[in-house]
């Protein structure tokens, strides 16, 4: 069974705004590099994405694949899972969990289970979900608080 990674970061914004950026998948081509397109395939009939369609271009290394997402319902947690495999993932189940710290800031928590389609060595799986998961939560850390400083 495949290892879970998990990393977490400070953002300097309350969990309604994190979670605002999170679920507007359809702008994520405006701020995680390598996406070329998000589009919402389902909705809930709160108006939530429960099926999100990914075209990745990460230069050497192109999927295209759609997650199903879950939402508590104060959105302080967001999960996903591949809905079908895809050209370079057998698997993959995420999560972000986000925290208020009280005082304007919050934690993010991102979890990722990713099982590859092709064989690979723990120790570089490992490595690329660190890779992913540091530039998603950078990424977003600096889509939340560019917009916050706009506000």
């Amino acid at each position: 069974m495949p290892e879970s990674s998990t990393q977490s970061i400070v953002i300097d914004a309350p969990p309604e705004r994190v979670a605002e950026v999170i679920c507007d998948f359809e702008r994520y081509p405006e701020w995680v590099p390598a996406y070329r397109s998000a589009e919402v395939v389902e909705e809930y009939t709160d108006g939530y994405a429960s099926q999100v369609r990914f075209v990745l271009d990460a230069g050497v290394l192109t999927d295209e694949y759609t997650l199903a997402y879950e939402y508590a319902e104060d959105l302080s947690r967001i999960e996903w899972r591949l809905v079908s495999p895809s050209r370079l993932q057998r698997a993959q189940h995420g999560s972000y969990d986000i925290v208020d710290n009280g005082d304007g800031t919050s934690t993010v928590t991102y979890s990722l289970t990713v099982e590859p389609a092709i064989a690979m060595l723990g120790m570089f799986r490992r490595k690329a979900e660190k890779v992913i998961m540091d530039t998603a939560l950078r990424e977003l850390k600096r889509r939340v608080e560019s917009l916050a400083g706009g506000a």
